[in-house]
């Protein structure tokens, strides 16, 4: 019950921001002791089902801007797929695991104010989704904790639009991710699926507050602290490997 009150809680927190929270499951089964490989598939089928729920939300709320959004796409979809089909020890993986944890808890804790719009440019977005893709292959996550401070802090949208182009980078991120990780027989669910209902809630609360109202800081800042901590852990690991 606890599992499935924090998978809820996570959906819910990251969805209302445009995001699928695959970086808090994997916080919170590797608290659970779930093996790497049922970890990041896992993730990543909660990642597109919360992920896809947030689009669906936020384009009807007409916030989707394709002009923002296909260029981080064009590139991330195959950066994300070769991630999926790359192989690395365990201990790069904790090095990795512990990078995009920690961004995550950033982006959770601080909200960057919005600054005026500034146009877009290919010869950026085509590198920075390319590379975010093949970290987000790699790890099993889908890439928004990376483009969304990003995307603000460049001033190319607000708050809204932001949330709406991260969800779809994550959606396609993540199938790509999956495909990478089928096409070297790496997809290994276990027993994670019973936490997919609870994530469609907590992503179709999540992602109704964020588009239509805020959500409270202050959750989002107690799953900062939570990502926070198995960040520190997750080094503490690495470091012990070394």
């Amino acid at each position: 019950m606890v599992l499935w009150a924090l998978v809820g809680l996570a959906a819910a927190v990251y969805a209302s921001v445009g995001h699928g929270g695959a970086s808090a499951y994997l916080a919170i089964l590797s608290l659970y002791g779930v093996a790497p490989a049922e970890m990041s598939t896992g993730a990543l089928v909660l990642n597109i089902l919360v992920a896809g729920v947030a689009l669906a939300t936020y384009a009807r709320a007409g916030h989707l801007s394709g002009r923002l959004t296909w260029p981080f796409i064009v590139t991330s979809v195959p950066g994300a797929y070769l991630g999926g089909l790359l192989h690395v020890s365990p201990r790069a993986y904790d090095l990795l695991l512990g990078v995009a944890l920690l961004a995550a808890a950033v982006r959770l804790w601080w909200t960057p104010a919005e600054r005026p719009s500034m146009p877009l440019a290919w010869g950026i977005a085509l590198p920075v989704g390319a590379g975010i893709g093949l970290l987000s292959g790699i790890v099993g996550v889908g890439g928004g904790i990376f483009l969304s401070p990003l995307m603000i802090l460049a001033g190319w949208a607000g708050a809204k639009q932001t949330a709406a182009t991260s969800a779809a980078f994550i959606v396609v991120n993540s199938i790509a991710g999956l495909a990478g990780r089928a096409s070297r027989g790496a997809l290994v669910v276990g027993h994670l699926a019973p936490l997919v209902a609870v994530a469609f809630l907590g992503g179709l609360i999540g992602a109704r507050l964020g588009a239509f109202r805020l959500l409270p800081l202050h959750l989002r800042r107690v799953l900062a602290v939570l990502l926070l901590f198995v960040a520190i852990k997750t080094f503490a690991t690495w470091l012990g490997a070394i």
